[in-house]
C-alpha cells in the first residue's frame, strides 16, 4: 500500500501566488526609462517576477 502526500504538491503549486495576493510582490525593475513632461520627473516601470503585475514608480 503505498501513501502519495499531497502537501509537498500544493505548496509547490501555490508558491509565490500567496505572497502576491497579500501585497508582498518581487519587484524587477524594467529597462525602460520615460519622462513625464508634466511633472517633470523620471519615471521607471517594475514588473513582479512572480504574477507579472506592473507599476510605475517616480523617481
Amino acid at each position: 500500500m503505498s501513501v502519495v502526500s499531497l502537501r509537498k504538491y500544493k505548496q509547490k503549486r501555490a508558491e509565490g501566488k500567496t505572497l502576491c495576493t497579500s501585497g508582498f510582490h518581487k519587484w524587477e525593475l524594467l529597462n525602460e526609462r520615460r519622462f513625464d513632461v508634466k511633472q517633470g520627473k523620471l519615471v521607471s516601470t517594475e514588473r513582479c517576477k512572480r504574477c507579472g503585475v506592473e507599476r510605475t514608480k517616480q523617481t
